[in-house]
């Protein structure tokens, strides 16, 4: 498995699969994770109230330089492996998720 295969192109944009771990110091991209086909998340905040979702949706918005609008949790809202529609070109968001 190629590490981009967490990436996949979707109508008007691009699926990301996520792995997301709540409650770290810091929000950032761990890693990926080449058995499950996604990209592993740190998040630094709980998962209560939808507080680590809506910072992944806003870290995601930041990495990518797109309105947090153009982030959206399609699946997996209450589970850390989430499938995340992303408005902008799959190209696109491989070159700028790996200048981590």
């Amino acid at each position: 498995m190629k590490p981009q295969d967490y990436l996949r192109p979707a109508k008007d944009g691009c699926i990301l699969s996520v792995d997301a771990s709540p409650g770290a110091d810091r929000t950032e991209i761990a890693g990926i994770n080449p058995w499950r086909g996604t990209i592993q998340i740190r998040i630094a905040a709980e998962p209560r109230e939808g507080a680590a979702n809506e910072e992944l949706v806003k870290f995601l918005a930041t990495k990518l330089g797109v309105p947090t609008t153009s982030i959206a949790i399609v699946r997996g809202a209450r589970s850390s492996r989430k499938t995340v529609h992303v408005k902008l070109d799959a190209e696109k968001v491989k070159d700028l998720m790996g200048r981590e």
